[in-house]
Formats: C-alpha cells, structure tokens, sequence
C-alpha cells in the first residue's frame, strides 16, 4: 500500500486551508468591526522636514519625536485611531517606534527641497516594515510613515499603514496629506494636527477603503527553495542495454 498518497491528501487540504486564511487577512480586518489591533505610532525614519531653516534638529530627535507620539496615546479622545478604522478596541505599542525615531541621523531631517515632499513608494514603505523585528507581537498592527513635512505647503504626507506582524507583511499603504494648524507656534501642536488629519481623512475614506481592497489578497509567503535531485536519486528514461559476453569454445 502507498501510504505517501494517503498522507498527501490531508498535507494538501491544510495547505489550502491556511493559504484561504492567510489570504483573507486584510479583509477580515476591515470588515471586523469587534477585531482589535495595535497601534504601533508614527515612524518620522525616512521623513523630510521641508522649508524650516531655523527648526532645532537635535531637540526634535531627542524629544519632540517621542513627546508627539506620546501625545497621541495620552488624549485618545482627540487623536482617535480606533475611530478612524471604525472600531473601539485597540493596543498600543509605540517602544519600537520611538527607538527607531531616536536613531535618526539629524543632518539628514532637514531639506529644502520641494521634491522630498513625495519622494516615497509604497515599495519604500514595505522595505521599512521588512527592517522591524515584531518578535512578541502578533496580529495586527498600523503604522503611519511619515514622509514630507513641509512648512512652505503649510502640511504633512504619510502612509498608513496595516501590518501583519507575524510575517512582517504591508497588508495595506495609502498615502495621505494631512493640514497645519494655522495658529499654532509650537512644533509639536502642529505637526500633530496634520497626524489629526489625517485620521480624520481615513475614517471618511473607510467605506471606500473596504471596496478597493474587498478582492485584494494578501502577500504571498517566500516558498522554500527545493534542491535538486542527487545523481544517485535520478531515473533515466531509457534503460541501458545488457551487454552478453560471448561463450567460450570448447
């Protein structure tokens, strides 16, 4: 009896079965309104903070970075992640975050060119997440990355961000730009309400959201590379002639 074909069933009925669930990930976040998810913070790694000349680099990396996300768990009521994705229940997480944040070479923050203010793909912002280690953290996690902050546009471009923390997988990147507070001369209060914004844009935008990732699947795990078959395990087509020797006389 060949067992491996009884084993090959059950071994493929599981396979697709985790490969359906893996796929539906993205849209069982959107369409579950009950799920919970963790807010993991905004990333200003690969930001560009445009046309201010006379902003303190060493203070925002040593502190604002940190004070701004900080600000946006403190007063849940104001920054309203879970209501942007139109649920109640959420974690938050923002350590690897403001990590990564305080690591920013500050000569590079600053530029004065109009450019940077859209310079990333949503190839970049995989590449970040790919660079973060989720150990201990599993589900589902949203990041904003921060890309342009520009005082001469008088606003803010990010991408939000789903993560699948368990693969370190973007499940879904949207950019946005999000508006200044007109009045404020703190740099904190107005780069925060851009962030403001910005949730506000998404929790507008979440029907629309749902209709153009309804049919999307998520991305697809690296398959194992299978090395090739040793000499000694390979079959030839054609079977070798035996060779007869000849009989000996007498």
């Amino acid at each position: 009896m060949n067992y491996r074909k009884f084993l090959a069933i059950p071994v493929m009925v599981f396979s697709m079965w985790t490969s359906a669930a893996h796929a539906q990930k993205l849209k069982n976040f959107l369409d579950n309104k009950d799920s919970s998810f963790t807010w993991l913070g905004v990333d200003f790694t690969q930001a560009r903070l445009i046309g201010d000349a006379a902003a303190k680099t060493d203070a925002i990396v040593d502190h604002e970075f940190t004070a701004l996300n900080q600000v946006i768990v403190n007063e849940q009521k104001k920054y309203d992640v879970p209501g942007a994705f139109h649920r109640e229940k959420y974690n938050t997480s923002i350590g690897l975050v403001n990590k990564r944040n305080e690591a920013i070479n500050k000569d590079a923050l600053k530029s004065d060119e109009s450019a940077d203010f859209e310079r990333l793909k949503p190839e970049d912002i995989t590449k970040v997440v790919k660079s973060y280690d989720f150990s201990g953290k599993h589900g589902i996690g949203v990041l904003l990355v921060m890309e342009g902050m520009s005082k001469t546009a008088k606003s803010a471009s990010m991408y939000v961000t789903v993560i699948d923390m368990d693969r370190k997988n973007v499940l879904m990147t949207e950019r946005y730009i999000g508006k200044g507070q007109k009045w404020s001369f703190a740099w904190r209060n107005y780069w925060l309400a851009t962030i403001k914004s910005v949730l506000e844009d998404v929790s507008d935008d979440y029907k629309k959201l749902k209709e153009k990732y309804a049919g999307t699947t998520d991305p697809e795990e690296e398959k194992p590379v299978v090395a090739p078959a040793s000499k000694k395990d390979a079959k030839t087509g054609v079977a070798a002639k035996e060779t007869k020797k000849p009989k000996k006389k007498g």
